[in-house]
């Protein structure tokens, strides 16, 4: 029974990815599936064991890395051969020319409005075309689905300005990846319901110019994540977000910048890992 539910997925997350590609104002989501009504939700999520399961799984192109470049910005690299920016301003340079980049606009640090105009798809977080209305993205790009929930954003004078930050959602070999981007609030239901589950995401934990570490620790347990991935801040903001977090987290401080992830590989215990340059 184990391994037809996982084949049924399989296949089904493999038919969205195709039909997404024929049609891409098609929203397909694998990270919306829910089992119960908010604000009590669990997120549809599958956690092969090892056995032929796994194996079957082994099979697939799965593993994608994740790197830390500096400050939001991180490489993902998918099985599929996508190369992506989060954050992107430009300057944090990527190992290669990214098909797709996200921005954000709190600050010069996480968005450039000059972008190397190879780069194919540049995502802004914010609508240039009506301020503090919503902005929509819901694309595929090779084998990543990329979609956006909105969010309100904090200006230099201290007033929220209307969905000016956006979390990017990228689904990709059957995992669910998010950037939290710029996020200044806590998240209500309505959020948690588009955003749906998350598997890796990354968090900033400046402890103050987003949200402070009690907030923010509010938001990741609510998430569920198995990986967290600290951002933009070093030292004791870090230190202050994970001691947030009981014995029910698992804290890592990776000698690597970069970590590589798969359905197959994600923790079972929730970990927070702390890449180089963190």
């Amino acid at each position: 029974m184990l391994l037809r539910l996982a084949m049924a997925f399989i296949s089904l997350t493999l038919a969205a990815v195709g039909a997404a590609a024929q049609d891409t104002n098609r929203q397909v989501s694998q990270c919306q599936l829910m089992s119960e009504k908010l604000p009590s939700a669990t997120f549809a999520a599958f956690k092969p064991s090892e056995d032929t399961v796994s194996r079957q799984l082994a099979a697939l192109p799965e593993n994608v890395t994740i790197t830390f470049l500096g400050h939001s910005t991180f490489q993902i690299d998918t099985p599929g051969g996508i190369s992506i920016a989060t954050d992107f301003n430009g300057w944090l340079r990527t190992s290669k020319i990214p098909d797709i980049v996200t921005m954000n606009k709190a600050h010069s640090s996480h968005f450039t409005l000059t972008p190397d105009p190879s780069i194919t798809n540049v995502l802004h977080g914010w609508n240039d075309a009506k301020p503090g209305e919503k902005i929509e993205h819901r694309l595929v790009v090779g084998d990543t689905y990329i979609r956006n929930v909105s969010t309100d954003i904090r200006s230099w004078g201290g007033d929220f300005e209307p969905n000016g930050n956006s979390i990017f959602i990228f689904e990709v070999a059957g995992l669910c990846i998010g950037h939290l981007g710029h996020l200044h609030h806590e998240l209500t239901d309505g959020h948690y319901a588009e955003i749906g589950r998350l598997d890796v995401v990354m968090v900033p934990v400046d402890g103050g110019l987003t949200m402070g570490a009690d907030s923010m620790s509010r938001t990741i347990k609510r998430l569920r994540s198995a990986l967290i991935l600290p951002m933009h801040r070093t030292g004791q903001p870090v230190r202050d977000f994970v001691a947030m977090f009981d014995q029910s987290f698992d804290v890592k401080v990776s000698d690597s910048p970069g970590v590589t992830v798969s359905m197959r590989t994600m923790p079972r215990k929730p970990l927070i890992l702390v890449l180089q340059g963190m």
